[in-house]
């Protein structure tokens, strides 16, 4: 009798199994919150705002609106290989150091552009949340006005540029999907040495007590886009 007991106590068990196995899946497939991201490559547009810093002296190029471009591919798991571009339509101030102080400046319209490759990747792995990917990234890249030496001897040339960013992306698991950037552009402004040189009566245009001849700045750029993706793994 024992032996049967026991018999039956050990197929219940082997029964109760597969139910409690079930019973820790939490979600059925088409009610999880989850979704695969089934695309390699994408292509996006967006536009935004640049928040620039002009440096001490006010002569970088400033803020503006912008628009880019931007191409990404899957290089293993959540993260991808970026390549973007933008066009910011912005202002440079120019100084002339050897004129009265309130008649130095003049101004200008630029583009400044902003190249640069890096890598980003998705918090959520290869999956979105309730169509919610967010993201990080980080790069290096070019700045560059494609303006020459101004007035007073200041050019802001093509310095190297830091990127950092965050932000996310809204997907339902098709081809198209929005997106939400915010990113740091980290370059270097360089002072002409006629900037820390007073003229006659005139002051000089920065104080060389006060600033360097090279100064590190941060530079956040805003976009909102629309991506394509294609190549379905």
């Amino acid at each position: 009798m024992n032996r049967v007991l026991r018999g039956v106590l050990f197929a219940s068990s082997l029964l109760c199994v597969p139910v409690a196995a079930v019973a820790q899946v939490g979600h059925l497939p088409e009610e999880s919150p989850y979704r695969d991201l089934p695309y390699k490559q994408e292509l996006g547009l967006f536009s935004g705002y640049y928040n620039a810093s002009e440096g001490a002296a006010g002569v970088a190029p400033q803020s503006g609106p912008m628009i880019g471009a931007r191409y990404e591919l899957r290089i293993g798991g959540p993260v991808q290989f970026m390549a973007r571009v933008v066009n910011v339509f912005s202002q440079r101030t120019a100084l002339d150091p050897t004129k009265p102080v309130a008649e130095r400046a003049s101004s200008t319209s630029v583009n400044l552009v902003l190249a640069d490759v890096g890598i980003t990747g998705n918090l959520t792995g290869q999956k979105s949340w309730h169509g919610l990917v967010p993201i990080v990234q980080a790069g290096l890249g070019l700045a560059s006005d494609f303006q020459k030496e101004d007035v007073g001897g200041y050019d802001f040339g093509t310095p190297f540029a830091l990127t950092f960013g965050t932000g996310f992306r809204y997907s339902r698991g098709d081809r198209l999907e929005l997106r939400a950037d915010v990113t740091d552009y980290l370059y270097q402004l360089e002072y002409p040495q006629r900037y820390f040189v007073a003229n006659g009566t005139q002051p000089p245009i920065l104080n060389p007590a006060i600033t360097t001849e090279k100064e590190w700045k941060h530079n956040f750029n805003f976009a909102l886009g629309l991506t394509y993706h294609f190549a379905r793994q």
